[in-house]
């Protein structure tokens, strides 16, 4: 059973969360905290679990370095493993429910050996028969995750009591612990099967979705069980929305492997999933759909499940419109009449912010579309490929020439939207796939083939990629001469020739070569062209001009005839470029030729990386080390300074902020440290005068304005030799965990001496001088870590509904909707999930969906929905939600205020 859908092993605190920081090409890259330590200091750190009296916060830090190097493939010897478990079984004497599930953590993943499990097999079943939901839940899944068949009939007894336990919390733990047993001790889990009965039948949707799985799980290899207990349950007694989905996907296994027909076969399954569409619940209904779609049914059994899917389309919440457009995209590849009825509402989601459900529609609609629709259709997508990504256009090019190969007769409308994409931006693999495609549409349609070879000759007259010049080249050598007019493109190939690389020259020389071979008329003008290659720089060039000159005219002997040529120059290279380099280089010279007949013609791909199955982990050869990220290197540089060493971890460290204007004699950036109790500002101070040394430099700051800062400590500058830049230091503290903000207002003060450039001497004396710097503000979106989700409606689910704060704003006159959508962002500081920070043009109404991470470690979600009530007047209704209620208000606060 997917681990997905019968959930996790243990739910634990949350470990540090990857920040997410855009960098100066708009790329998100992926930051850890954890990065830089090391297994033998945190094994060291361990023995804080020895001591008498136990440091609860230290311990928890220390057990998540250790789950954290656990879950990067580090692996431990058998002794370190040993006596880290030892250690961490002497923390079950503390009563803190943190540490406890923590420590519940630890032990299953350092899996111990069974002489080791019997350490901690008495704690795990006090707890197991402990008071507290939470302790009997997470020892139960934890102690059936290390014991063996052999001491799992010690405990079965309390396994049957637990699943039909009144907590669903702990019933749900020995179900789902039942469904990893049933793989190792597949005999005794069955003796389970009235208690999981009974589960099934609970009222708690959880209890009874993980009993259905693991009643399925005992019964799977019995078909006739199965498709009783199928037959059973579909007449109503399921209410869990995810057991109905279990449901409706055993029903389908069992028509399937019945080869149960919808209309001869048993009509009561074939009914149950018809009747889930009008479930009121939407991921049935989905469910339902999905499988109905995938069976062999009539036009008229699928009509249902279209309908349904089609008012999905229309659905406000992306997740839906995204499953439904998905689902129909499949149906289209072979069923493409019956989607036509969703073609209106499909365009509609043409311009869809979401960028996965546009594309999904558009490549929906080419594979519905009729003749007559096409050029309607390309009209439409020639607007829409310029605000997608690559990996998008690439979806949307293969359904085009899918589309083309579909109706040939509009080959030249088509090759004109490719040949146009062809002309914009890109990266080499969107490139890649229009001219692949403009290459296959050539090859199958002969009508095609002489506007499309004009394109291509067109498209490397720009081509900046050598590989993509190349391969046109190519294939032009093999195409262009059979055509009706074969000299139109010898322009284009010599161009080649005297424009590009060496490599392109290379290429542009050998088509040169196939058109005299295969073109009588034109053989005198390219022996002119090839003889002008003679004098090329590059000896690839020179050799291939000379080799090909020489065979055209007959002087090299490589065939007997002229098919022999032509075999010369038109056969393919079937030998890999790898094999035969690796064979080259194990070659030793000797009397015998080397034989290029003897290199393996297998093309050897690099192996995929393996997909880590779930419980296991990765070898240590096979983690790759994080980059250093911009909050470690901070961290790092901060920590060996004395004076901010004991300000503890750093929680946010801002993008630098200009304070002098470009050009100017000093230039200084500040970058703003924030860490629980404090802010330290790092002024980064450039000398840009040749004639000047500056000495003892200091920023004053004025910070009144922020009247909850108090400045602590500064760190100047000795020196500021030309052209080198330093950093000054100013610590502030402030309130622990609050985001205290205000102006800072900053004057930089030094000593000057001069400096004789000849011999780069400084003067003993100086003259004391300042420089006023720009003022720069402390926000509240400095105290915001931008961290994303990646379901937002679950997340914001999930979070304590007694924390949500709803409010609204009036914003005023702006610009746009986007202008507002994008000052509030700016104001939070929040990261905006799904892409609903883009509006669509002419919108009056947008959502859009905001998370992060707020200093003190606490997530908040944001809800902002914005309207237009007034000519450009913006209205906004603000709803949040936390780890902790008072951020919440602390988030309308900063609206308000902002």
């Amino acid at each position: 059973m997917p681990r997905s859908l019968v959930g996790g092993d243990l739910a634990a605190p949350e470990m540090a969360q990857p920040y997410m920081k855009k960098d100066d090409d708009d790329e998100e890259v992926e930051y850890s905290p954890f990065f830089g330590i090391e297994k033998g200091a945190v094994l060291q750190e361990a023995r804080a679990f020895h001591d008498p009296q136990l440091d609860v916060r230290r311990c928890s830090q220390v057990i998540t370095k250790l789950l954290y190097l656990l879950n990067q493939g580090e692996t431990f010897t058998k002794v370190e493993a040993t006596e880290v478990f030892f250690a961490v079984t002497k923390l079950f004497q503390s009563s803190d429910a943190g540490l406890r599930r923590l420590v519940y953590l630890m032990i299953k993943e350092l899996s111990p050996s069974s002489d080791e499990v019997i350490i901690v097999t008495s704690s795990l079943m006090k707890d197991m028969n402990s008071k507290t939901d939470m302790y009997r839940a997470n020892a139960i899944r934890v102690l059936c995750r290390i014991i063996d068949g052999t001491l799992l009939t010690q405990i079965e007894r309390y396994l049957k009591q637990a699943i039909v336990d009144k907590n669903p919390v702990v019933a749900s733990a020995a179900l789902v612990s039942g469904i990893h047993l049933a793989q190792a001790n597949p005999e005794i889990v069955k003796r389970w099967s009235n208690e999981v009965q009974e589960a099934v039948q609970s009222r708690a949707p959880l209890v009874q979705f993980h009993g259905l799985a693991l009643l399925h799980q005992i019964r799977q290899n019995d078909r006739l069980a199965v498709s009783k207990l199928v037959s059973s349950l579909t007449r109503g007694s399921v209410r869990s929305p995810l057991a109905q989905c279990l449901l409706i996907r055993y029903t389908s296994q069992v028509m399937r492997e019945s080869n149960i027909n919808s209309q001869t076969g048993d009509r009561p399954l074939f009914d149950f999933l018809e009747s889930s569409l009008r479930h009121k619940s939407e991921m049935v209904i989905l469910e339902a759909a999905r499988k109905i779609t995938e069976m062999d049914v009539t036009s008229r059994e699928l009509a249902p499940a279209i309908t349904v899917l089609q008012l999905f389309l229309s659905s406000s919440k992306p997740v839906l419109r995204f499953a439904a457009v998905r689902t129909l995209n499949k149906v289209a590849m072979t069923r493409p009449l019956a989607v036509t009825t969703c073609n209106v509402d499909l365009e509609g989601l043409m311009s869809d912010t979401n960028r996965s459900i546009a594309t999904l529609a558009i490549t929906t609609l080419l594979k519905t579309g009729n003749e007559s629709s096409v050029d309607r259709l390309i009209k439409q997508i020639t607007n829409f490929m310029s605000d997608i990504a690559d990996e998008f256009k690439i979806v949307v090019v293969e359904a085009i020439r899918s589309l083309c190969l579909k109706f040939p007769l509009k080959y030249r409308s088509m090759l004109n939207f490719l040949s146009n994409s062809l002309r914009e931006e890109g990266g080499f693999e969107y490139k890649k796939a229009i001219v692949d495609s403009i290459i296959t549409l050539i090859s199958e349609i002969p009508d095609a083939k002489e506007i499309g070879l004009l394109h291509l000759c067109e498209f490397i007259e720009d081509c900046e990629f050598t590989y993509l010049s190349s391969q046109i080249l190519h294939f032009l050598g093999n195409e262009g001469p059979r055509t009706s007019d074969p000299s139109r493109y010898i322009r284009y190939i010599y161009n080649r020739v005297i424009l590009e690389n060496a490599t392109v020259r290379a290429s542009a020389v050998s088509t040169l070569a196939k058109f005299g071979a295969l073109v009588d008329t034109l053989k005198p003008r390219i022996f002119v062209l090839l003889r002008r290659c003679l004098f090329d720089t590059e000896d690839e060039v020179r050799d291939r001009a000379t080799l090909y000159l020489q065979t055209l005219g007959g002087e090299v002997a490589i065939g007997n005839n002229e098919k022999d040529a032509k075999d010369f120059l038109f056969g393919s290279f079937d030998v890999p470029l790898a094999n035969l380099e690796a064979s080259l280089r194990t070659y030793e010279p000797s009397e015998e030729p080397f034989d290029i007949s003897l290199v393996s013609r297998e093309v050897r791909s690099l192996p995929l990386q393996e997909k880590k199955a779930p419980g296991k982990k990765a070898p240590a050869a096979a983690a790759t080390p994080a980059p250093v990220s911009a909050v470690d290197a901070y961290q790092k540089m901060l920590s060996s300074i004395p004076e901010f060493a004991g300000f503890g971890r750093l929680f946010k460290s801002s993008e630098p902020v200009e304070l002098t204007e470009a050009e100017t004699e000093y230039a200084v950036n500040v970058v703003k440290h924030i860490y629980d109790s404090y802010v330290v500002l790092q002024y980064n101070c450039t000398n840009t005068i040749e004639e000047q040394l500056l000495e003892d430099v200091t920023v004053c700051v004025d910070a009144s304005d922020a009247e909850e800062f108090s400045e602590i400590c500064s760190k100047p500058l000795a020196s500021l030799p030309y052209n080198s830049t330093g950093q000054i230091f100013v610590a502030f503290e402030k309130p622990e965990h609050v985001p205290a903000i205000g102006k800072i207002l900053n004057l930089l003060k030094f000593t000057v001496k001069e400096v004789d450039t000849s011999t780069g001497e400084a003067d003993e004396d100086g003259v004391e001088d300042e420089y006023q710097l720009e003022e720069f503000e402390v926000a509240a979106a400095d105290y915001m870590l931008r961290v994303p989700v990646s379901n937002f409606r679950n997340a914001w689910e999930n979070m304590d509904p007694e924390s949500e704060r709803v409010d609204e704003y009036g914003l005023g006159v702006r610009e746009s909707l986007a202008e507002a959508v994008s000052a509030v962002i700016n104001i939070l500081g929040m990261q905006p999930c799904e892409g609903t920070e883009v509006v669509p043009k002419n919108a009056r109404s947008h959502s859009c969906l905001l998370s992060g991470v707020f200093i003190g470690d606490v997530k908040v979600l944001v809800r902002l929905s914005f309207g237009l009530s007034g000519p450009n007047e913006v209205a906004m209704k603000l709803a949040v939600r936390s780890d902790d209620p008072e951020v919440s208000d602390k988030i309308h606060e900063i609206v308000a205020s902002g």
